[in-house]
């Protein structure tokens, strides 16, 4: 086992948390009741934002973390507000099936920007694994029909396409700033949370939660798939092996589909069968090298 590998090894496993994280969006994202998208992207940012600043104030660090250059605040930002704005476009203006298939590009775009960072090496099982795990979220998303682009859909296609890039891009060039704390964080949240609550004025009407369930679903956004998990992610991509956690991030859609399937809000079929073995496929392919570090130094003890 590489002295690189294992010491990305408890990032990576780190990172992978937000997966699991992600894996509950859908479910609490419907037990949360007809909030509009911007309105409910800035309650639960602004929870996650807030608890992040409640971690920062009970573990004594200095807030002076977020004294960052422009060019943080600008990543940050954009990775997260950038994202669900692009990604709520696209669901305006094209078919969501569709439009979320595009936008699960991300996770194999992640794979192959790796390239470009020092130290990384891209390798065929890489993109194998990345393949492989586009093809079983492509099956989850589309329960096995057939993607047939139309033209009239051809700007709700391409926000689709940019909420990728953004996200797989943030992800990347997160790697630049591996030093900068990961309780920045907080911050990027607030700021998102701020910027959605704008375009939930301008562009939405108004919907509370309407019951203590509803508010309870909310809550548990704030806390999971959109808090902590950024916080996790952060650290991942930064000290872990990207290219791993990239295919790793196919597990989410159908996690997230067998979190449905457990509370009886999705019936199993063998679309969910062939997309399991496709996406445990692929990951298996990508993490071959850290598979195999971690098999030789368990032998070796």
């Amino acid at each position: 086992m590489s002295a690189q590998t294992g010491s990305q090894l408890r990032p990576t496993m780190i990172g992978g948390i937000a997966i699991l994280l992600w894996a509950l969006l859908a479910l609490f994202t419907a037990a949360s009741g007809r909030i509009p998208p911007f309105q409910l992207t800035a309650m639960t940012f602004g929870i996650g934002g807030l608890i992040g600043v409640a971690v920062i104030k009970a573990a004594g660090r200095s807030f002076s973390v977020f004294r960052q250059a422009p060019s943080v605040w600008v990543l940050g930002v954009t990775g997260l507000f950038g994202y669900h704005f692009l990604y709520f476009t696209a669901l305006r203006n094209a078919p969501p099936v569709e439009a979320g298939l595009i936008a699960y590009l991300w996770p194999l775009l992640i794979v192959l920007f790796s390239a470009l960072l020092p130290g990384e090496c891209l390798r065929a099982h890489h993109i194998i694994g990345g393949v492989f795990g586009f093809s079983g979220a492509a099956l989850i998303v589309t329960g096995g029909e057939s993607f047939i682009p139309r033209a009239e859909y051809t700007f709700g296609y391409a926000m689709a396409f940019l909420c990728a890039f953004v996200w797989s891009g943030y992800s990347v060039l997160s790697r630049h700033f591996g030093s900068v704390p990961t309780d920045v964080v907080a911050g990027f949240c607030l700021v998102t949370a701020l910027l959605s609550g704008i375009a939930h004025l301008i562009l939405e009407n108004t919907v509370w939660p309407a019951s203590p369930t509803q508010w309870l679903a909310v809550a548990g956004l704030g806390l999971g798939p959109v808090g902590a998990a950024f916080y996790v992610w952060d650290h991942g991509v930064k000290h872990g092996d990207i290219q791993v956690l990239g295919a790793l991030s196919y597990l989410a859609p159908l996690l997230s589909t067998l979190a449905l399937l457990a509370v009886g809000m999705a019936v199993a079929d063998a679309t969910v069968i062939v997309a399991c073995l496709l996406i445990t496929a692929g990951a298996a392919i990508a993490a071959k090298d850290m598979l195999q570090g971690i098999i030789m130094r368990r032998s070796s003890t």
